[in-house]
């Protein structure tokens, strides 16, 4: 008998471009192809950013209403958990796909400093955004780029905003944020279940991380996330590598941690959300 681990895909992202890889996954059809070759390897979650014909982060809830019914229909089951991160977009509009209703949607618990800019969560629009997940159903992933995110979270907890148990996901090996150091990792990981007892948990490794970080995560009994969004030059010599081939390398290591690529039903059980329809 093995565990499951909840591979979550992350298919675009906000930043890379098909001139940085010409495998990155833009518009809408190719999304939702792209996300199904990754459900067909083992991913059973999908992240999903959407752009605009300029190929720049979008909140278009046209484009999420596309990208999001091609999934359903195609990966029966699958996760979908819309992001609501701001680079690129502006603070009013994050929250405007949530109308839609996903499964999740990623949610940042307070700012950080990136390498280059400043990843801005004021105060009031964490609390607005998870009173409208609240309100529409949908469940929250609690994205810790900074550890303090983890204490707030805590504190949203306390005062109804976030209902239990919380999802968490440590973000980690991004620059000036958490450094990939599996001893970090521990200590979140010890923190989360000291705060916040029953919380599940993924953790993503950027870049050259990636694959380090899903080994420390499933040792440690927590799940995986990989994505062209979190590694866009994985292999130097190879930049058209695909989203399906990273969560093929995810889904591989998974028997050597006596785990095995969740179902999306396994999925939706550990996660507390009801059965697909």
């Amino acid at each position: 008998m093995t565990t499951p681990a909840i591979i979550t895909v992350a298919i675009t992202g906000a930043v890379p471009s098909k001139a940085d890889n010409p495998a990155v996954p833009v518009l809408p059809a190719e999304q939702i192809d792209s996300t199904i070759a990754a459900f067909r390897a083992g991913a059973s979650l999908v992240h999903v950013h959407v752009r605009d014909d300029a190929g720049q982060s979008s909140s278009d809830p046209a484009r999420f209403a596309e990208v999001q019914a091609g999934i359903r229909r195609l990966c029966p089951g699958m996760i979908v958990q819309f992001s609501t991160g701001g680079r690129g977009r502006a603070q009013d509009e994050r929250a405007k796909p949530l109308a839609l209703k996903p499964d999740m949607a990623s949610l940042a618990t307070g700012s950080v400093n990136f390498a280059t800019q400043i990843y801005e969560n004021h105060p009031d629009l964490v609390v607005a955004m998870a009173e409208a997940m609240r309100d529409l159903g949908i469940k929250p992933e609690i994205e810790v780029f900074d550890l303090a995110m983890l204490y707030t979270t805590r504190t949203l907890l306390d005062r109804g905003v976030v209902v239990p148990p919380p999802h968490v996901q440590f973000v980690l090996g991004i620059p000036n944020a958490l450094p990939a150091r599996r001893r970090l990792l521990e200590f979140a990981v010890a923190e989360l279940a000291d705060l916040m007892p029953g919380a599940t948990w993924t953790a993503a490794g950027i870049g050259r991380h990636q694959l380090a970080v899903a080994r420390w995560a499933l040792e440690m009994g927590g799940h995986v996330r990989t994505g062209l969004e979190d590694n866009l030059r994985y292999d130097r010599s190879r930049l058209a590598i695909s989203n399906a081939e990273l969560v093929e390398q995810v889904a591989a290591l998974c028997p050597e941690h006596g785990r095995h690529p969740a179902s999306p039903a396994e999925a939706r059980a550990i996660l507390g959300l009801p059965a697909a329809a």
